[in-house]
């Protein structure tokens, strides 16, 4: 496991991000552009948004914006979270943001899920083609 899942490949690159959505599962928090499935599971209490996408702008200039925010993240909110800790030693606010996490994410981004999304998206329309495809060559070959 990790404490931060770093998330930070240039817009629209983001692979599928199953990655990202499996370190809830171990406490972890990530630390991401809005790009994959972030943009949908990032509430701003969960984990941390790096940068924002600005339509039209030069890669060079994202990778700008995107590399301050990313140092602005670290040293004024993830850095001074994890090692704030009370009296006990106990990060509460690290604590606090990691339950969110957990509470929001990994119950939506699981394999129950990706397998729902696979039969609707992928799976179940199959048939339908398929029986298309056989409606066509049999008359094809009938006619």
């Amino acid at each position: 496991g990790v404490d931060v899942w770093l998330n930070n490949p240039r817009r629209p690159l983001e692979a599928s991000g199953t990655s990202g959505q499996k370190v809830g599962f171990s406490g972890g928090l990530n630390l991401s552009v809005l790009d994959g499935w972030w943009p949908e599971g990032y509430n701003g209490r969960n984990g941390w948004a790096i940068g924002q996408e600005i339509e039209g702008l030069d890669p060079a200039a994202q990778d700008d914006l995107d590399a301050n925010s990313l140092y602005d993240l670290l040293e004024y909110e993830v850095i001074p979270m994890f090692y704030d800790r009370d009296e006990k030693g106990i990060p509460r606010r690290w604590i606090a943001r990691m339950k969110e996490a957990i509470r929001t994410l990994n119950p939506v981004f699981n394999t129950d899920r990706m397998v729902a999304e696979y039969v609707l998206k992928i799976y179940e329309p199959q048939p339908l083609e398929a029986e298309a495809s056989r409606t066509l060559l049999g008359s094809a070959v009938a006619g």
